[in-house]
C-alpha cells in the first residue's frame, strides 16, 4: 500500500515542488489549494504523466471544516493518510511595522499561518495511520527578530510551539 501525503499550499512554488518529489519517491500526494485551481490541476497532471499518483483539494486550512473535508477527501481517495506538510502560509506584504500594523493584517497572517496550522496539525492527530510524519514549515525570521516583520514572526513562532 503506497503512503499518502497531505500538501498544504501545494499548487506553485514550494509546495508544488514538494508534492513532485514526495510522488517521485512514490508517495500518494493530495494537492491542496485556496486559489487557482488551474495550478493545482496542474501539478496533478505532472504527478500523473510521471507515473505517480496525486488528486487536487479545494480547502482553506484557516476553515476548520474545510479542513475536515480535506481529511475525509484524502481518505476516501487513498484509503488513508500517513503524512501532512503544512507549507501553506501567507508573509506581509514588505515590512511593517507593529505600529502600522492593522486588524485586517494581523488577522489574515494569523488565521492561514497559525490557525491554519493548528486545523490540520488537530485532525492529524486524530487521523494519520501508525508512524505518521508531519513536517511543519517556519522561517528564519522568528530567530532573526527582522523589524517590520513582527506580526509574521509571531505567527510563524505559535506554529514553532505547535511543533515542539
Amino acid at each position: 500500500m503506497s503512503k499518502v501525503a497531505i500538501v498544504t499550499g501545494a499548487s506553485r512554488g514550494i509546495g508544488a515542488a514538494i508534492a513532485k518529489r514526495l510522488a517521485a519517491d512514490g508517495i500518494s500526494v493530495v494537492v491542496n489549494y485556496t486559489a487557482q485551481p488551474a495550478e493545482a490541476e496542474r501539478v496533478v497532471d505532472e504527478i500523473v504523466k510521471a507515473g505517480g499518483q496525486a488528486y487536487a483539494v479545494l480547502a482553506d486550512i484557516s476553515d476548520s471544516v474545510a479542513v475536515e473535508a480535506l481529511f475525509d477527501q484524502a481518505q476516501m481517495k487513498f484509503g488513508g493518510i500517513d503524512i501532512l506538510i503544512n507549507n501553506a502560509g501567507v508573509i506581509q506584504p514588505g515590512m511593517v511595522s507593529l505600529a502600522d500594523s492593522d486588524d485586517a493584517l494581523y488577522q489574515r497572517i494569523f488565521a492561514i499561518n497559525t490557525k491554519g496550522t493548528f486545523n490540520t496539525l488537530r485532525l492529524a492527530a486524530r487521523h494519520l495511520r501508525d508512524g505518521g510524519r508531519i513536517v511543519n514549515f517556519s522561517t528564519s525570521v522568528v530567530g532573526l527578530a527582522l523589524p517590520g516583520y513582527s506580526v509574521y514572526a509571531a505567527s510563524k513562532a505559535a506554529v514553532e510551539s505547535f511543533t515542539a
